[in-house]
């Protein structure tokens, strides 16, 4: 290494000290606290405090509402991020495909990403709202509980939350469709492609890495995902839209268990880093195929 090498390798870690330092403070310590409570038996109120090591994580093993809790999290991470993959691309599709009022129907598409989530779940638990709900008039007005009844309170939650963060995909893989020459398309057009032909065997493929970046984010976001949950039905009823976050929360804050609380929150985070490793891994190989 030459001298000039020696002096930009120490000037790179001088810069990038402060960004280390912050993600230390902010991220790494309490990491490190959260972990070291989950091994600890700790409720504030009755002041116990004492090391417990991996007994709540023995207890989530056999907890059947934790077990609940996980399938409600995969089950809403799936469907709600499937749907809003194949949404999110038949609406890029149609915006490629449109001629006028484009940036209108851009910014209408905005519109619900950019909404906060407890308003979000504020405005759909009036739309779902059992005797003046419009959900419920435009169905003829039959009174049907969307969030009180067992069987439709989770379909409901993943309904709203495919409104709030379709855009999002569909945003992603409408600049991707901007950027792919209009010379393949017409080579297409040419090799005499339908618009189904083209958009199937041309414009899905080269949408491939978008769609990854999506699905990775969206995946990481649906896993954790708490806000509406918690506005719309606090995880009821019956537990059926009880996800690992609000059962975390609920541990913590309500019955406040931090130790047990903190050990769902660990299992949480070891589940969103296994993902996101498991797709940045298909992401490199992607790259290397590219």
């Amino acid at each position: 290494m030459t001298a000039r090498q020696r002096e930009d390798a120490r000037a790179g870690r001088v810069l990038l000290a402060p960004a280390v330092v912050a993600l230390a403070v902010l991220a790494a310590w309490p990491g490190l606290w959260v972990l070291w409570l989950s091994l600890q038996r700790r409720i504030p109120v009755f002041g116990i405090e004492r090391f417990v090591g991996l007994s709540h994580y023995a207890f989530l093993a056999g907890d059947p509402r934790f077990w609940n809790a996980a399938r409600v999290t995969l089950v809403f991470t799936v469907v709600s991020v499937g749907l809003e993959l194949a949404l999110g691309v038949a609406v890029a599709l149609l915006l490629q495909g449109q001629r006028r009022g484009r940036r209108l129907a851009v910014a209408l598409l905005l519109l619900p990403w950019a909404l906060p989530s407890v308003v979000t779940g504020r405005m759909f638990e009036w739309l779902y709202h059992p005797s003046a709900g419009l959900v419920n008039f435009l169905l003829g007005g039959r009174p049907i509980n969307w969030l009180g009844e067992p069987a439709l309170a989770l379909p409901a939650l993943i309904a709203a939350d495919v409104w709030r963060t379709m855009p999002f995909v569909a945003l992603l893989c409408y600049a991707r469709c901007l950027t792919i020459p209009g010379e393949v398309y017409e080579a297409a057009r040419v090799d005499g492609a339908g618009w189904l032909a083209t958009a199937r065997d041309v414009t899905l493929p080269l949408l491939r890495r978008v769609l990854l970046i999506a699905l990775l984010f969206r995946t990481l976001d649906a896993l954790r995902a708490f806000d509406l949950m918690f506005v719309l039905t606090g995880g009821g009823p019956a537990n059926t839209t009880e996800t690992l976050t609000v059962y975390a929360y609920r541990s913590l804050f309500q019955t406040l268990q931090l130790g047990f609380g903190a050990a769902i929150g660990v299992v949480v985070f070891a589940l969103v880093m296994g993902v996101a490793w498991a797709y940045l891994r298909a992401l490199a190989r992607e790259e290397a195929t590219a």
